[in-house]
C-alpha cells in the first residue's frame, strides 16, 4: 500500500487553496478560448501539460517527494489515466472555441452525475433511491442546458458540435474519476499529478502532424501562461485536500460558475441565458446531494471499521 499523507485539519486553509485553485482553472479555460482561433485543440493541451510539469517538480522537490512523485507501481494505470484524462481536456478545448465559457462550465458540473452512472456499472457500487433521485435532477438539468443546442427553434451547428464535444469530456472526466478511485488505492498523490502531465504532453504531441501551427508571439506568450498556470492551480488543489476533507471541500468547484459568468463577460461580452441558469441550479443540487450522500456513506464505512478493525 502507498505511505499515507500526512494531513491537517485547517478547513479555511483548504477552502482558501481550492478556490483559489477554482479560480485559476477558469482563468486558464479563458486563455485556452481566447488562443483557440488560431491553435489546434491537441497543440493547446500540449503546452498546457508540457509547461505545468517544471511547476510540478519545483513542488515535488519542496515537498521533498520527488523520488515519490518519480516512482510509479502502476505503469498502465497511470497510462489508461493520462488517455482518459488528455482525450478529455482535448474536447474541452474545442469545445471551448464554439460554446460560450459559463456554457462549458455548466455542461462540467455534471461530472458527479456521470460518476455514480459509471461507478454503479464499473465497480458495481449499489445505487439507492436517493442518488437514482440525485442523478435524475441533474440529467433533467443537464437536457435543460443542452436543449438549445440540440433541441431548440434556432439550431446553431457549430454550437450544437461543442455542445456534444463537451458533454463527451464531461462523460470521459467522470470515467478519470472512477479509474483514479482505483488509481489511489496504490499509488501517491505526487505521482499521478506528475505522470499526468507526462503521459498528456506525450499524447498531445502525437497530434503534431494532423494540423499544428506556429503561433504568434503573443498567442505563444499565452499558452505558456496556461500550462504554468494549470501546474499551479494543480498543485493548489492538492494541497487543499491535506487541509480538508474531500466531501467538504467539492461544493466549491461549483464557485467555477461565478468566476465563468464574470470572465465570460468581461473577456468574451457572453452571458448566461435564463434556460443555463435554471439547468445549472438543477445540476449543482443534484451534484451537492451525491456529495453529501457520499459523506454519509464514507462516515458510515469509517464507523463500521473502527468496531470491526482488533484495537492494538
Amino acid at each position: 500500500m502507498a505511505k499515507v499523507e500526512d494531513f491537517s485539519s485547517r478547513p479555511a486553509l483548504g477552502v482558501a487553496l481550492k478556490v483559489m485553485a477554482i479560480m485559476l482553472f477558469v482563468g486558464m479555460s479563458a486563455i485556452i478560448k481566447a488562443t483557440a482561433d488560431e491553435v489546434p485543440p491537441g497543440q493547446a493541451v500540449f503546452f498546457r501539460s508540457f509547461f505545468a510539469i517544471p511547476v510540478i517538480l519545483i513542488w515535488l522537490v519542496q515537498r521533498g517527494q520527488l523520488s515519490i512523485g518519480l516512482k510509479a507501481k502502476n505503469p498502465m494505470g497511470h497510462v489508461w489515466r493520462g488517455l482518459f484524462g488528455t482525450t478529455a481536456m482535448g474536447l474541452t478545448f474545442a469545445g471551448l472555441g464554439l460554446l460560450p465559457l459559463p456554457e462549458v462550465t455548466a455542461i462540467g458540473f455534471a461530472t458527479p452525475i456521470f460518476t455514480v452512472l459509471l461507478a454503479a456499472v464499473m465497480l458495481g457500487e449499489r445505487i439507492r433511491l436517493f442518488r437514482v433521485s440525485a442523478v435524475a435532477i441533474g440529467l433533467i438539468g443537464v437536457i435543460i442546458i443542452l436543449w438549445p443546442r440540440f433541441g431548440g427553434a434556432q439550431l446553431d451547428q457549430a454550437a450544437t458540435l461543442g455542445a456534444m464535444l463537451i458533454l463527451g469530456a464531461t462523460m470521459l472526466r467522470a470515467l478519470v474519476q472512477v479509474h483514479l478511485r482505483q488509481l489511489v488505492q496504490n499509488e501517491h498523490t505526487a505521482a499521478i499529478v506528475f505522470y499526468f502531465s507526462v503521459t498528456a504532453s506525450v499524447l498531445a504531441l502525437l497530434t503534431a502532424p494532423f494540423g499544428w501551427v506556429v503561433p504568434s508571439a503573443s498567442t505563444l506568450g499565452l499558452l505558456v501562461a496556461a500550462g504554468f498556470i494549470g501546474g499551479v492551480a494543480q498543485i493548489l488543489v492538492t494541497s487543499a485536500y491535506r487541509f480538508g476533507s474531500v466531501s467538504m471541500l467539492a461544493p466549491y468547484d461549483y464557485t467555477s460558475m461565478l468566476f465563468a459568468i464574470i470572465l465570460g463577460y468581461f473577456l468574451f461580452d457572453e452571458l448566461p441565458t435564463a434556460l443555463m441558469l435554471a439547468g445549472s441550479g438543477l445540476v449543482i443540487v443534484a451534484g451537492a446531494l451525491v456529495i453529501w450522500r457520499e459523506r454519509q456513506l464514507g462516515m458510515e464505512r469509517s464507523k463500521i471499521r473502527a468496531v470491526s478493525e482488533p484495537k492494538s
